[in-house]
């Protein structure tokens, strides 16, 4: 019985949970800006506030947005579309360099 009342309230999380992740959010955001303060250049700066920004967002969604506590078919239906857009589109710059090359190739005027 207490299951039905509980469900019927609405779902109850410790508080714990939502300050654990606000430290981890400041904890990563505090990374992204050493990133910048200690001058870190090239691939590795971008790389590592691309890994920041994701991590951030998926403790965003996870716990803020309640996916975590969800089934795993809304979970499926809410991330997979955007990952395989994410997917298509790093194809297609692969694509997109593999016709630059070939019209570079075969439409240059040489000198």
């Amino acid at each position: 019985m207490s299951d039905a009342k509980a469900h019927a309230e609405g779902q109850q999380h410790p508080i714990g949970i939502y300050l654990k992740i606000w430290f981890l959010l400041f904890v990563l955001s505090t990374f992204s800006y050493l990133v910048d303060y200690y001058h870190v250049e090239g691939y590795l700066r971008w790389s590592l506030i691309l890994i920041f920004m994701i991590l951030k967002a998926g403790l965003i969604i996870s716990v803020f947005m309640h996916m975590m506590w969800e089934r795993l078919a809304l979970v499926y239906a809410i991330l997979v579309p955007p990952l395989l857009v994410m997917v298509f589109v790093f194809l297609m710059t692969f694509q997109a360099d593999y016709v630059f090359f070939t019209r570079e190739m075969f439409f240059a005027t040489g000198s």
